[in-house]
């Protein structure tokens, strides 16, 4: 993308990402300008008359060209920020969203022994939960070989590969104080709705869960109330789960029927149900 000033490259990426319906434009371009120039998103503001060098220019080109195919930010970047860590992501896996920051804050709020993270993805629930609980025991599963490889390597990035223990599968042998899980939960009749971003590049596996979404939760609710309860006197699991909009009473019966008792049910910052709890044992 010719241009001979930031401010110039900027203003012909965000009318073009613009055009194409990304919903931030001009955020998206100064992300990718400062990762194309090797700068920080603050320097493109307060020098904006300085020369973009060619082989950058060359470089956001292509980032631009990518982003104008839908193609998501973190994986034109290749990393995702998520809590105190930045994490390797690519098509293998969910780029981590916010709202899952609040399987981590219960974690913290109960500052369990061993924890169980249940479709790790990334390696971002698991992660922060041993980097913020550096006394807690972590195991990580995923039924996905692919995204164990990124998990696994995460950890070993952020010096974190003897905290997390990784295994293939869902529900391993063992005894947890707490389990955690972001599970697929859209359903096959909003999947058309979502944006390009979602339905062409993240992984389909990791999202859909059948006609209403609760495919998931419906086999492993079960699973969690067999492997975990009853355990021996004063001891019990809670279990806490991610869900979509709307799936609050759901997965709250669910869960009941699976033998965990005092559910409750938190909102994510936007008011909307996000995580269903639950104790067993």
């Amino acid at each position: 993308m010719p241009a001979s000033s930031a401010r110039q490259a900027l203003d012909a990426a965000a009318d073009a990402l613009h055009a194409a319906g990304i919903e931030e434009p001009r955020l998206d371009a100064e992300v990718l300008l400062a990762e194309a120039m090797g700068v920080d998103r603050v320097m493109l503001a307060t020098e904006a008359q300085a020369e973009v060098a060619p082989a950058a220019a060359r470089l956001y080109g292509e980032m631009v060209r990518r982003r104008l195919r839908r193609e998501p930010v973190a994986y034109i970047l290749g990393r995702k920020g998520f809590r105190r860590l930045e994490l390797a992501v690519d098509r293998r896996v969910l780029i981590p969203r916010p709202e899952t920051e609040l399987l981590v804050e219960v974690a913290l709020e109960r500052r369990p022994e061993n924890v169980l993270d249940v479709g790790t993805g990334s390696g971002a629930i698991a992660l922060a939960v041993a980097d913020e609980l550096p006394g807690c025991a972590v195991t990580a599963t995923d039924t996905s070989p692919a995204a164990l490889e990124v998990a696994r390597a995460n950890a070993e990035g952020l010096g974190l590969a003897d905290r997390v223990r990784f295994l293939a599968g869902s529900v391993p042998e063992g005894e947890f104080d707490l389990v955690l899980a972001n599970l697929p939960y859209v359903s096959e009749r909003h999947w058309p709705a979502l944006q390009p971003e979602v339905t062409r590049w993240e992984p389909r596996e990791a999202l859909l869960a059948g006609p209403d979404g609760l495919d998931a939760y419906r086999f492993f609710l079960p699973e969690c109330g067999r492997a975990f309860g009853p355990y021996p006197a004063g001891s019990s699991t809670t279990l806490a789960v991610e869900v979509g909009e709307g799936q609050g009473p759901a997965v709250t019966e669910l869960m009941e029927r699976a033998g965990f008792g005092g559910v409750e049910v938190r909102r994510d910052l936007a008011g909307v149900e996000r995580v269903v709890i639950g104790t067993g044992g």
